[in-house]
């Protein structure tokens, strides 16, 4: 059990090591309003808290630096909330103020937002729409090589893949296309997509399309669902500026990790509700024991969520962090809610 004074020391030594990145001495914390004690008294609390696990000595310095139980310790018991600053609450005000057409488009900017706020990676993993259902297809040329097959879900979801068209293909079997999709894969869910496209609809292409062949391995492609699709980057170089990270090695480590979607995708766990924290080795992900990853979640229309992930170093300023992303995620909720709702009432004045 820690003292009451115990307490004041670590809390006071994590939030100096954060601001700093420079170990903490005694004779630094005695000269603190917040700790009216002599430099001998410090340093022997922070000895004790040493033995216990919390603090770690440095070998280049006789100060000392937060452990991970140090960190973990302080970010359940000693954090403190923290009120957004006027400039930074203006900053966000303005990305939700602006006309955004697509869900896409807005998850995009608030990666790139909460990278420059933080000046930590940001990662946002669009919602799973892969379970959704086909309720509409459409296809519109873009030009005599490429369309857009237009997918509408059964929650009003639209996805837009580009595809490659066979040259020669005419407008009538364009609309040929479109009626052989409609009849065949309505009610398909996202992710079975390309193997039911493959059961229901090559033979019937064969029959009735010219350069068949290419244009179903065309639409094949186009209407794969892959999970880094669903990935939205920001920040990717603010590491660079952390000094924990000045090791060449160890960037390309990083680099390599959020470039593979796969991998990126493990930092999310499943089934995580409100803001998480994990702290070096809690992350799953071996290549993320340097970091300390922020969690939280949004929902993006019926039964439809995504997640939102902080990545920084283990001397991350977890309090700001976690009131961005919680007035974040709140916002983002709200704003994905009512572009839904205006994108329904687009297609009913459509029909």
């Amino acid at each position: 059990m820690l003292t009451n004074r115990q307490l004041l020391i670590l809390q006071l030594t994590v939030k100096d090591f954060i601001e700093s990145a420079q170990p903490v001495g005694s004779r630094q914390l005695s000269k603190k309003p917040e700790a009216p004690f002599s430099s001998a008294t410090i340093r022997n609390d922070m000895a004790d808290l040493e033995d216990l696990g919390f603090l770690e000595k440095t070998h280049t310095s006789s100060g000392r630096v937060p452990s991970e139980k140090g960190y973990r310790f302080f970010v359940d018991h000693l954090l403190q909330p923290q009120t957004l600053g006027l400039e930074d609450s203006l900053q966000l005000r303005t990305l939700f103020q602006e006309k955004v057409g697509e869900s896409e488009e807005l998850i995009r900017k608030s990666a790139t937002i909460l990278s420059e706020l933080t000046n930590y990676t940001s990662i946002l993993l669009g919602p799973d729409t892969s379970t959704h259902a086909v309720k509409k297809f459409s296809i519109v040329p873009l030009d005599q090589k490429k369309a857009v097959a237009i997918i509408v879900t059964d929650n009003g979801h639209v996805e837009n893949r580009i595809f490659d068209v066979p040259e020669g293909l005419t407008a009538s079997e364009i609309e040929k296309t479109v009626n052989i999709l409609n009849e065949r894969l309505i009610g398909t869910s996202l992710v079975q997509l390309q193997q039911k496209l493959l059961q229901e609809a090559k033979h019937v292409f064969e029959q009735h399309i010219h350069h068949a062949e290419k244009l179903f391995s065309s639409l094949q492609q186009a209407v794969a669902v892959e999970p880094e699709e669903r990935l939205y980057f920001g920040g990717k170089m603010n590491m660079w500026k952390q000094p924990e990270f000045h090791d060449f090695q160890k960037m390309k480590s990083f680099f390599e990790l959020i470039e593979k979607g796969n991998p990126a995708m493990a930092i999310f766990q499943k089934n995580e509700q409100g803001i998480q924290v994990r702290i070096g080795s809690e992350n799953k992900v071996i290549d993320m024991e340097d970091y300390s990853v922020i969690t939280s979640t949004y929902s993006a229309g019926e039964n439809m969520e995504g997640s939102i992930a902080i990545i920084g170093p283990k001397r991350m300023d977890y309090g700001r962090v976690i009131t961005l992303l919680d007035i974040l995620s709140s916002d983002l909720s709200s704003a994905l809610h009512r572009l839904t709702i205006g994108q329904d009432a687009d297609r009913r004045q459509d029909t």
